[in-house]
């Protein structure tokens, strides 16, 4: 990498992994904490739906925001927010008190990606998105594992410490952006597809990006609440968590890879079963078995890789004009999907006890399963399907870091472009 990319793209990954480090345990931080004081998983479902919420809410709202106001500025009110509301959550404990925390704290946070991803698009053209996507990631994902492992030694330090490091890493993440060199970036206004249009063009991108959405969000509210109900110390789960965002990270290369010399239909299908079965077998294992955290680490590893390869999959269909579009919708849909998560599962944990969360996830995932199986049976695979990116999810803005020059010849290329030129809600495309 160059030294000006270098200068350029330094300021928002040092920015996102500084505020990822101190919010990156918040949603875990939370579910514990509700369930130490004794709540029902339904309203431990209901307070981290807040946060979700929040991000859908952004994503739809805080481009405008950003373009009225500036980057910088924009940044610093949206850290400033992130770092507000984790304190003030801090301060006294109320359902209601912290499901509005949660919701700002959302909110707050996308501004954050909006910002943050904008920066990188400027920082470069698409011949070198794939490096930037590969190091947001690991800004992103690094810091992630680096919050969850730490959870137990900064409980450790007393009741309101989370909630201090969390506020104090949001306000010092606005430092490389005021400080270091940069020029403030140009943020498109976002109109990403319409659900009935990605039903016509990727209903397999539309399903699975859905589907991973309430997957990742139950992973990140939920599944602390089942380390804790096993019997696990607040450290023991934020280790067991660090394991499921370690494989989310190390496994999407090589998922992806696979899914670039096979037909994606088939590798959804591979991924969906997968999970499924993992699924059964840690809803299965006793409390204190040592094959726990093998499972949890390829339990994320594939949950985590179905919303990138859905992508992809909607990406082979595709015109090239409709690639930024098409992926900002999908992201949409998947945080839709995020939202409603908690909302939906924790009622079944309510109901069927702790593990009803993996039974939940096996429901989830076969169901998936069965909707890829008759999708595979409507149209042929791709000749020549774009390449996989391995990522997380964006922001709208941020979605475009995917669309590099490659995956852009790829698709002017496929010979099947010109049928998606008009989408269609009855178009059989996957």
């Amino acid at each position: 990498m160059s030294p000006r990319l270098l200068a350029m793209a330094l300021a928002p990954l040092l920015g996102l992994f500084i505020m990822a480090l101190g919010n990156g345990f918040m949603s875990s931080l939370t579910t514990l904490q509700l369930g130490t004081a004794g709540e029902s998983a339904t309203m431990i479902g209901i307070v981290s739906s807040a946060y979700f919420i929040g991000l859908t809410l952004g994503a739809l709202f805080n481009d405008r925001l950003i373009l009225r106001i500036g980057h910088i500025r924009a940044y610093g009110s949206f850290a400033a927010l992130i770092a507000a509301t984790s304190l003030m959550q801090g301060l006294f404990y109320d359902t209601t008190w912290w499901m509005a925390m949660r919701l700002i704290n959302g909110w707050a946070a996308v501004g954050v990606f909006l910002v943050i991803e904008s920066w990188l698009l400027m920082a470069g053209d698409a011949k070198i998105r794939g490096r930037l996507l590969a190091l947001y990631m690991i800004a992103f994902y690094g810091a992630g594992v680096l919050a969850q492992a730490a959870l137990g030694e900064i409980t450790g330090l007393g009741a309101s410490a989370p909630y201090m490091v969390a506020g104090m890493l949001a306000a010092l993440s606005v430092l490389p952006i005021v400080i270091l060199p940069q020029v403030s970036p140009v943020l498109d206004q976002v109109e990403p597809l319409k659900p009935r249009q990605l039903l016509g063009v990727a209903p397999t991108g539309l399903v699975g990006c859905f589907g991973s959405g309430v997957a990742i969000a139950a992973v990140y509210t939920l599944l602390p609440l089942y380390l804790q109900r096993i019997g696990l110390a607040v450290g023991e789960v934020g280790t067991m968590m660090a394991w499921v965002i370690l494989g989310a990270m190390l496994l999407q290369y090589p998922v992806g890879r696979w899914s670039d010399r096979k037909d994606r239909q088939d590798v959804l299908i591979t991924l969906a079963a997968l999970c499924t079965v993992l699924s059964l077998v840690i809803g299965l294992l006793p409390a204190n078995s040592v094959l726990l955290p093998a499972m949890l680490f390829l339990l994320g590893g594939c949950v985590f890789a179905v919303y990138p390869v859905s992508v992809s999959s909607a990406a082979d269909r595709a015109p090239a004009d409709a690639l930024v579009p098409m992926i900002q919708g999908l992201l949409l849909i998947n945080s839709l999907g995020s939202a409603m998560a908690p909302l939906a599962i924790s009622p079944v944990m309510t109901s069927y006890g702790e593990v009803g969360l993996f039974w939940a996830f096996a429901v989830i995932n076969l169901a998936m399963v069965s909707f890829f199986l008759w999708r595979r049976g409507k149209r042929p695979a791709p000749e020549h399907p774009a390449p996989f990116a391995a990522s997380t999810t964006f922001s709208p803005s941020g979605a475009e870091l995917r669309v590099t020059e490659e995956l852009r010849h790829a698709v002017q290329e496929h010979p099947s472009m010109a049928e998606t030129q008009a989408p269609a809600p009855a178009a059989e495309h996957a």
